[in-house]
């Protein structure tokens, strides 16, 4: 029994915690040595999944969902693995293989994915809704959604979504980023009121900066990367590159 348990949190902690291609060498070892079980399979597929090896863990899922003992989440795992090697429509297959009682986050918010690409707007707001409603910690999700309504050009939409990421995990800077060039795409160029570091101050401002630039307003974008240089603690490569090729009339 000792052994068992002892095994049991030793793959647990290569699921979450060993790097993940070491922890992919482990469970492909362990399950070749015990190959019916399913749950090495399932602890190998999900450590190249970690180790971005999405083409290998394609292969893995491919059998295991097979399998008499596989459950309805592998195939939603399937899905995730499915969707980073870029091949949708088999994605779509295995969660249309779900029974609709699954009902879970991942699931959700990998539907919401696949809506968007097809470019089902309607199915999508609703699935990220959906998948909003199961977590507790929702600001991924939501800054999902939002640059869905982004790329729809529905920028304010897409403001109003960044502002309740940044909401739920202050230190979500892909969110203020993002929240950043939607105001932008508005003429809205001000930094919004939001918490964050002086280096990311300066980062944001650099961020409106282009993004006027790439609007025409040449003037305003080189004054905001000069502010972003003056803002940064540190020396600001990126933007100083890019003030020296404005100054050159190249913008990079």
């Amino acid at each position: 029994m000792v052994g068992v348990v002892d095994e049991t949190n030793l793959n647990e902690i290569m699921l979450t915690m060993a790097d993940p291609n070491e922890a992919a060498a482990y469970f492909l070892d362990a399950s070749l040595k015990d190959p019916k079980r399913i749950d090495l399979k399932r602890g190998l597929a999900k450590s190249l999944v970690r180790a971005k090896r999405h083409e290998e863990a394609v292969l893995i899922y491919e059998k295991l969902v097979k399998e008499d003992k596989s459950v309805s989440q592998d195939r939603i795992d399937f899905a995730g693995a499915l969707i980073s090697s870029n091949q949708w429509t088999r994605a779509a297959e295995q969660l249309n293989l779900v029974p609709p009682t699954v009902e879970t986050f991942q699931r959700y918010r990998f539907e919401a994915m696949i809506a968007d690409s097809q470019k089902k707007w309607k199915k999508a707001d609703s699935f990220y809704e959906t998948a909003a409603g199961l977590t507790t910690q929702p600001s991924g999700i939501l800054n999902n959604w939002g640059y869905s309504k982004f790329v729809r050009g529905d920028y304010k939409a897409a403001e109003k979504l960044y502002l309740e990421a940044i909401t739920y995990n202050p230190k979500l800077y892909t969110a203020k980023n993002n929240l950043v060039m939607a105001r932008a795409q508005r003429g809205e160029f001000a930094l919004p009121i939001v918490q964050m570091t002086e280096i990311e101050r300066a980062e944001l401002t650099y961020t409106a900066g282009l993004s006027a630039i790439k609007q025409g307003k040449t003037d305003l974008g080189r004054g905001m990367i000069e502010e972003a240089i003056d803002l940064h603690p540190r020396h600001f490569t990126a933007a100083v590159d890019t003030l020296k090729a404005l100054n050159k009339n190249v913008v990079r």
